[in-house]
């Protein structure tokens, strides 16, 4: 079986070293919802102002409806909506809810903010 060449072709790089050296300060979110509900055009509002303030180019973020990516929510065990998943760096954080809660989401994305 041929081995896979890595990036700067040195197979020793763990694809987590090369996502830090890229990316060292960039978490990556996922927004799940449903549909265009009430509950999911609030939790992306609450997150596009959490967003704007705090991490302003220091995120990636991708929103999923459930009803359009089905396979990615049953993978993801999505149960309710809607749902905030910081998939990077670790630990993974979930979050259900609108979002609403300012410091709580910062504190589950490991955002510190001084007062």
């Amino acid at each position: 079986m041929p081995r896979r060449v890595l990036e700067n072709n040195n197979p020793s790089v763990s694809s987590f070293e090369r996502g830090l050296a890229m990316n060292p300060h960039k978490l990556k979110l996922e927004l799940y919802v449903s549909g265009t509900t009430f509950k999911s055009i609030r939790a992306i509002a609450n997150l596009k102002e959490i967003c704007d303030q705090y991490l302003q180019g220091r995120y990636e973020l991708k929103v999923v409806d459930i009803y359009k990516d089905v396979l990615l929510a049953k993978k993801r065990q999505i149960v309710a909506v809607p749902t905030l998943m910081k998939m990077w760096p670790a630990p993974r954080r979930m979050l259900v809810g609108d979002l609403s809660d300012k410091k709580k989401v910062l504190r589950a994305l490991g955002v510190r903010i001084e007062v």
